[in-house]
């Protein structure tokens, strides 16, 4: 058996008991064939870095379990073809890590610039005549 974590981008759209329910096959089917839950994190609503289908957040799952590789593949079968799922990503936790992931990325704050970009204050040697 080996560990494995799956990061999955939801439809900002979804509602938490669809959510719910997506998170929730993902765990019976790793059960049913033979592997184990290790952890379930919500990230939450987040900004994406570019738009998918025309959507610019998604809602980010950090899912940990350890099972067999045909599991994993049946695992992402089945993401493939869900609605909702916008992207997923499976990796293999390292040997010797830590079966519980790390807390989720703080969200990045977003500052308002005073407009203008970071050159604009340099004044040039025609401006000074």
């Amino acid at each position: 058996m080996t560990d494995y974590e799956v990061l999955l981008m939801l439809d900002p759209e979804l509602d938490e008991d669809r959510q719910g329910e997506i998170v929730t096959r993902v765990r019976q089917q790793v059960e049913t064939d033979g592997g184990s839950w290790d952890a379930h994190q919500p990230w939450g609503r987040r900004r994406l870095a570019y738009e998918i289908a025309h959507k610019s957040d998604a809602f980010y799952h950090l899912l940990s379990f350890t099972a067999e590789a045909g599991t994993l593949d049946e695992v992402s079968r089945v993401l493939r073809i869900s609605d909702g799922v916008m992207r997923h990503l499976a990796t293999r936790r390292i040997e010797g890590g830590t079966k519980t992931p790390p807390p989720p990325p703080p969200a990045p704050s977003e500052s308002v610039s005073s407009g203008g970009y970071a050159g604009s204050n340099r004044r040039s040697d025609e401006e000074e005549e």
